[in-house]
């Protein structure tokens, strides 16, 4: 067992993989040293991350050289960055390629932030809550979970084809995580509300969490044991999760006390994620999940108060109608309108909160701003902390009140928005 795991968790096996799907590493020569890398590894090497020389081409393919020249062989410094040294590469494969930087993406805030808002305006509001909560939830365990184990991403040899992930911990793929919590509730969710192939439903679900999971291996971001952690441990959790999540929405649209409910659990799990040790984004991440929903679930209740929301004339099943070019059309201005909506209100929330706090703790925001992130910079956690928070929420609040508010109101909002309990 022991065997395996240090197999699955190899940065061979990660190389392996890209080969598979077109990377060529240039003079790549023999296997890993278990005793120089692995050992390091296991001990997580605190080294500097890679930084890409200039590209060239050769054959028409590109080739990508990284600097070694920064990297460190301290083992006893614990840090989600590992090794900065790694062999050449160039790019044999284009599909494969753009496939995975799109697939990637897929688990990136740019698509939470348009699919979300998407599925409000456009589909099913009450799938969508429990989508998010779903979502929230899965992303709350699997963050935690980094900091906890504290495990490095993949080391020498692997090239990374991205960066942007590169401090944070490797274990569990929270990518892997998702490529299954939202697909999969969207499906579950939506079965027993609208008519459509289960077949088609399911291999959708299936390609999507496929494509997304070999994405991380390829682009160098995660061993394979990540992946296979982050599968189980999602599919382990949403098994409770699904039925919990369907009756926890309902009691939170429709109870009278669930605005401080939702914000107090909001806060807690905030206040007391688990410290790792070093500084990471993922606290900061996770702040955002967490306030999305928290925001989501406060416009449902406030709908439901107001008495905006009753019950739909039809229950469900419902068939699903193709839209009409002026439903398109709708479609499209809700769309538009809202996300400039939303990026107004990221703007504003960030720039309000941010210089709010800083007031509040007596500092310079400009100075706090370019102050270094580390644990003892306590101001600068709790500034960024908050205005994630706020910004976030007041993000997920209009997605699910403001604008469907302001949609009915210039006639554009979509009928049914306001029957989905």
């Amino acid at each position: 067992m022991t065997a395996t795991i240090e197999y699955l968790k190899s940065p061979d096996l990660v190389v392996k993989v890209q080969e598979f799907f077109g990377i060529d590493y240039l003079g790549r020569t023999g296997k890993i040293d278990p005793v120089k890398h692995n050992g390091c590894e296991q001990e997580h090497i605190k080294q500097s991350l890679n930084t890409h020389r200039p590209n060239k081409t050769v054959n028409g393919s590109t080739v990508t050289k990284n600097d070694d020249s920064s990297a460190s062989t301290n083992c006893d410094k614990k840090s989600p960055e590992d090794s900065g040294k790694s062999e050449p590469y160039r790019v044999t494969n284009k599909f494969w390629y753009y496939l995975f930087i799109i697939g990637t993406e897929l688990g990136d805030e740019i698509f939470y932030a348009t699919f979300i808002p998407l599925w409000f305006w456009n589909v099913d509001s009450a799938v969508g809550r429990r989508v998010v909560m779903v979502w929230s939830a899965i992303m709350y365990v699997g963050q935690t979970l980094k900091d906890v184990i504290r495990w490095p991403r993949p080391s020498y040899p692997v090239s990374r084809l991205q960066k942007k992930w590169a401090l944070e911990y490797g274990m569990p793929s929270t990518h892997a995580m998702v490529s299954v919590a939202i697909p999969f509730s969207v499906l579950i969710y939506t079965y027993d509300r609208y008519i459509y192939s289960m077949s088609a439903g399911l291999t959708f679900a299936l390609v999507w969490c496929t494509v997304i999971c070999v994405s991380r291996v390829y682009l160098g971001m995660h061993s394979v044991l990540d992946i296979i952690a982050g599968l189980v441990l999602v599919t382990t959790l949403m098994i409770p999760l699904i039925p919990i999540v369907d009756k926890l929405d309902y009691i939170i649209v429709t109870s009278h006390w669930s605005p401080v409910f939702v914000l107090a659990v909001s806060i807690m799990l905030i206040v007391f994620y688990p410290d790792s040790g070093i500084w990471t984004p993922t606290r900061g991440d996770t702040t955002l999940t967490v306030s999305v929903c928290a925001g989501i679930e406060i416009g449902a209740w406030l709908h439901y108060m107001l008495g905006d929301i009753s019950s739909p004339v039809n229950p469900p099943p419902y068939e699903i109608i193709w839209p009409s070019y002026a439903m398109l059309g709708m479609l499209l201005l809700r769309t538009v309108l809202g996300l400039c909506c939303i990026v107004a209100t990221r703007a504003f929330g960030k720039s309000i909160s941010y210089a709010f706090v800083c007031f509040l703790l007596g500092r310079d925001k400009n100075e706090l701003r370019r102050s270094e992130n580390t644990l003892e910079n306590k101001n600068k956690i709790i500034v960024e902390l908050s205005y994630k928070f706020f910004t976030y929420g007041m993000i997920g609040f209009n997605t699910q009140y403001l604008l469907p508010k302001v949609f009915k109101l210039l006639k554009i909002g979509r009928p049914d928005f306001y029957t989905e309990v």
